[in-house]
């Protein structure tokens, strides 16, 4: 094969890797075909089309050939390539370029990831970084209502929210049976510190989650109110839906954060209070200890004049004596409930 071709090859294939989908739509809501990145620009020229693509983790040549199809602003471009930005909803001409975080459960433990949407008139634009599920479930539900995809490119940015909004409830749940799984643990006299770690850890997941959750009420919100150009009223209500969503989540999320504070106090405290009942009962034994101690300490200075060393009952008296003391000091102890 000559080197050209082989290079061509090559390309192709780390072009199929990144390009998850990018399909052509009537504006009837009706799928027509597949298309390459080339042929984007001959798509659009057709009036009654619009293009939806999906990428994965791309690179910056495929970025600046997407740039050039859309007329992308290079800021958003710029900010799609570094996969580093907080939550954000921003306009750029006639075109939205939204931020939202996406989460994974691998593991036990929350893997976070990007997806950046362009949003025009006449295209819809998901790239993905880091931990993300595919977005072909939300495609396949637009594509069976056609009549709604019909509304255009944002119809197929609610699909994508609602499905990222959607996977982020799990994770909560997931946690909260989790829990339930530790409570054996938690309510244990001894001190587990693989418990109190794991408990930590899920608070520290369930904050991130929530940086990443909450500010996705602001885009949202500002989908639902505002950008009348790009999304139509009949949208609203659906954009609405996701809020509520989201809001769910966000309440679902500090409800289990609570619950882990709770849960790592109450581990806390019943340790504190097993060491508290150990220490009770090692005073009660000194206490017992300490009265034949004192008592028997009397005979060992050797005093010359001690009457009772004379006295055949003596002997007998003192034990009687000792045992009555230690016995005395042992039903008061139980009677105060330390034994």
């Amino acid at each position: 094969m000559p080197k050209s071709n082989t290079v061509a090859a090559a390309q192709n294939s780390t072009d199929s890797a990144m390009v998850v989908n990018c399909v052509a739509y009537r504006t009837d809501g009706t799928r027509l075909r597949d298309i390459s990145i080339d042929d984007i620009s001959e798509a659009l020229k057709e009036d009654d089309t619009f293009v939806w693509v999906g990428l994965h983790e791309p690179d910056s040549a495929l970025l600046l050939k997407l740039q050039e199809e859309f007329n992308l602003h290079d800021l958003a471009v710029e900010d799609a390539q570094l996969a580093h930005q907080r939550t954000k909803i921003e306009t750029y001409g006639d075109s939205l370029f939204i931020v939202v975080q996406t989460a994974q459960l691998i593991n036990g433990h929350i893997a976070f990831g990007e997806t950046h949407v362009f949003l025009g008139k006449r295209y819809l634009i998901t790239v993905r970084h880091g931990a993300s599920l595919s977005y072909k479930p939300a495609r396949q539900a637009c594509e069976k209502t056609p009549d709604l995809l019909a509304l255009g490119p944002s119809y197929g940015l609610y699909s994508v929210l609602d499905y990222i909004v959607d996977n982020l409830l799990p994770i909560v749940r997931e946690f909260r049976q989790e829990l339930e799984e530790l409570e054996k643990d938690i309510f244990a006299d001894t001190f587990n510190r693989h418990t109190v770690r794991r408990l930590y850890d899920m608070q520290r997941d369930l904050m991130t989650l929530r940086l990443a959750a909450a500010p996705m009420q602001d885009v949202i919100n500002q989908l639902v109110r505002m950008h009348p150009e790009l999304i139509p009223d009949e949208l609203r209500v659906y954009f609405r839906d996701v809020y509520d969503h989201v809001f769910r989540v966000n309440e679902s999320i500090s409800a289990m954060r609570e619950m882990l504070t709770a849960a790592i106090n109450v581990n806390l405290s019943l340790v504190t209070f097993g060491q508290n009942e150990v220490m009770k009962k090692l005073a009660g034994w000194a206490a017992m200890l300490a009265a034949p101690t004192l008592v028997t300490s009397w005979y060992g200075m050797n005093f010359t004049h001690m009457p009772e060393l004379t006295k055949p009952w003596a002997y007998p008296t003192i034990m009687v004596v000792v045992a009555g003391l230690v016995g005395l000091i042992y039903f008061s102890l139980k009677r105060a409930k330390w034994f």
